[in-house]
């Protein structure tokens, strides 16, 4: 494909297509219909995928969309019967699946499917199936017919449109099918200039150049009319002229066009209140990457300069007004640049859906999905890293942790079992949670299994509840005896660990015997600039992030006490607390050794709390997160409790201590 722009498009508007198909489709199942609707829309976005297709020469995917998009248009004069219904939804879902490969295949630079021969099948055998117990109506209905659609037509009116679609939009000829797939809603389409956009191999030069002129029949108004035509993706504006003109009078008539098309546009606008266009764009995620490592490093180097050693002992009162401002500017670009990145959750949530739809036929379950939190917002490399991870969790749980309808009446539960996916922030964090009300964790089932696999490390009765849960997540654990095609409770539980942890997060798991499971993530919102504190270590830099950053306080020594085992303790308002030392952790010289010559920080991972003893605090800064050296990835450096580096202000390198990492170890 010459056109890496126009394939990049292609896929985007595709992949969105089948999303909302999915969605569409899973809201029809629920509501045991199809409204007239959800059917209209279907068939345009089968319309659409066919014709943006062939324009791209994936010709298999075109000739699948054309087939379903045949059906639909059956299905939409006729309706379909309530004991087709299943049918025709397992079919149209089986049809995104194929085209979703399709796509991915696209994606990885692979050889498409050359035919597609079985899925037409069905899709035409279904389609005979519909039309054969399809009734023709006698004359008099078709009588009826007419005379009620010619009273319709009565009122309408027809309007002739010039439109104009964003200069770099490409594929006009698709953004051609989509307009008028979106204005046949609202009336007729009679004829467009460049004549049958979809089949006419010029027609996307024709529109770049002159414009797309069509008629339509319609009983709305203008402003109305303009209304829905805006709504179009890649609409730039529209104008009202007096009639169609034949192609070659175009450029005769362009510029008087563009002074009525302006004219209109801006009394319509006016009319209205409000702007009618829309105003998103797409942007590519490498492009927010640099932008945002662009960012980073304007923060770097904006605290090299504000403490530059060249400045030290001078008071230069402008200086320092001017320091302060181009830090608020800073702060204010780095905000947006970060929300920019911020997307929904709700789209990673939707596709669990699916899962669970597909599994309740496979395992003749009544499970229902409950989702909460859909509107929090994450950066969206957090999100692409999380979709497998809660995908895994949701077959887990439908598989393995919810109990078949009579083993739930058997224990006095709703034969129907629930699992809730719930997303909410926490300060700096976003808290992801799957929860199933199912049969739960054995404890003692997960203690045997560890046992027989050798991967206790002390002795059975050491073990903790929490820590017995957490074996589960251990590399080559599972409960279950056979490995199903969906999978069964702990299954890759390591593979998931190790992704959020990947990404910064933390895992924890929660389970009660027969009543249920819940497995939390904890992730931070974002992962290339945080908050930490700065903390000196002998001649060492350190960085704590802020978000596990319960106080500080200086000690005293007959707060520190010793356990049984000789480690430091300190009591803070009747709780005990472990004491770690950075300087022997790290063994770093020249540190301060005396307990009350130093500070000590209680730190929090959600799951765990200590006090990690330092020389000083140096204040609070914004960090931009640096990953280490790749070469350096053979030390393990997360366990060692190092999660990334930085740039200080005076050009040197600090470490960035992963708490969780660190609290691990102790």
């Amino acid at each position: 494909m010459s056109n890496d722009s126009m394939l990049e498009m292609y896929l985007f508007e595709t992949t969105t297509l089948l999303d909302q198909l999915d969605s569409i489709l899973l809201e029809s199942e629920e509501n045991e219909k199809l409204s007239s609707e959800n059917i209209n829309e279907i068939f345009r976005i089968m319309h659409t995928i066919k014709g943006s297709s062939a324009m791209m020469e994936f010709e298999t995917i075109s000739h699948t969309a054309h087939k379903l998009e045949d059906l639909f248009y059956f299905v939409r004069d006729n309706g379909v019967e309530d004991h087709y219904f299943d049918d025709l939804m397992d079919l149209v879902l089986k049809v995104s699946d194929f085209l979703k490969v399709e796509i991915d295949k696209i994606h990885n630079n692979e050889t498409l499917s050359s035919e597609n021969k079985a899925l037409v099948e069905e899709i035409e055998d279904l389609l005979s199936i519909l039309e054969s117990g399809h009734q023709e109506p006698d004359e008099e209905d078709k009588k009826e017919e007419k005379v009620e659609e010619e009273n319709i037509a009565e009122g309408n009116q027809n309007y002739f449109l010039h439109v104009h679609f964003d200069a770099d939009s490409k594929m006009e000829n698709v953004r051609a099918f989509m307009l008028i797939n979106k204005l046949e809603t609202i009336g007729k389409v009679l004829a467009t200039v460049p004549d049958d956009p979809s089949n006419n191999k010029d027609a996307s030069s024709y529109i770049a150049q002159n414009g797309f002129y069509l008629s339509l029949s319609s009983s709305l108004s203008k402003e109305e009319i303009l209304d829905v035509a805006k709504g179009t993706l890649s609409v730039n504006s529209i104008g009202f002229v007096d009639k169609l003109p034949l192609e070659e009078e175009v450029e005769d008539i362009e510029e008087t066009k563009e002074k009525e098309q302006v004219s209109d546009t801006s009394t319509a606008n006016a009319s209205n209140g409000r702007q009618t266009k829309q105003n998103l764009i797409s942007v590519d995620l490498n492009k927010l990457d640099t932008l945002m490592d662009l960012v980073g490093e304007i923060v770097i180097t904006e605290s090299m300069v504000i403490k530059s050693p060249d400045l030290d002992g001078l008071e230069l009162e402008n200086f320092s007004k001017s320091a302060r401002q181009l830090r608020k500017l800073t702060d204010e670009l780095q905000d947006i640049v970060m929300s920019i990145r911020m997307i929904p959750i709700s789209s990673t949530f939707q596709k669990m859906r699916r899962i669970v739809r597909d599994l309740n036929k496979k395992l003749s379950r009544n499970v229902e999905l409950v989702l909460l939190g859909e509107t929090t917002e994450v950066d969206k490399t957090i999100i692409d890293a999380i979709v497998d991870p809660l995908m895994h969790l949701v077959r887990n749980a439908m598989d393995h942790g919810i109990e078949a309808p009579e083993e739930r009446l058997a224990s006095n539960k709703d034969p129907a079992g629930q699992i809730v996916l719930s997303a909410q922030n926490a300060g700096g964090d976003i808290i992801i949670s799957v929860s199933d009300d199912g049969r739960g964790l054995d404890p003692d089932v997960i203690l045997e299994k560890a046992k027989s696999k050798n991967l206790l490390t002390k002795a059975e009765g050491e073990y903790s509840h929490k820590e017995i849960l957490n074996l589960i997540m251990m590399p080559g654990f599972s409960t279950k005896e056979t490995v199903s095609e969906y999978s069964g409770r702990g299954v890759g539980m390591d593979v998931v660990k190790k992704n959020i942890e990947k990404i910064g997060g933390t895992v924890t798991i929660e389970s009660i015997k027969g009543e249920g499971t819940s497995i939390i993530f904890k992730i931070p919102l974002t992962l290339a600039i945080i908050p930490s504190m700065e903390i000196r270590v002998g001649k060492e830099i350190y960085c704590v992030p802020i978000s596990n950053i319960r106080e500080s306080f200086k000690p005293t020594a007959k707060e520190v006490f010793c356990d049984p085992d000789n480690n430091e303790m300190i009591m803070i308002r009747g709780a005990c607390y472990p004491i770690i030392r950075l300087h022997e952790l790290y063994k770093v010289e020249d540190a301060c050794h005396n307990i009350e010559d130093g500070i000590l920080m209680l730190v929090d991972t959600g799951e765990r709390l200590a006090c990690i003893f330092a020389d000083e605090l140096l204040g609070e800064h914004q960090v931009v997160v640096k990953p280490m050296p790749y070469y350096l990835s053979q030390f393990c450096l997360t366990s060692l409790g190092i999660s990334g580096c930085t740039i200080l202000g005076d050009g040197s390198i600090s470490l960035i201590l992963d708490i969780a990492g660190i609290l691990s170890n102790y």
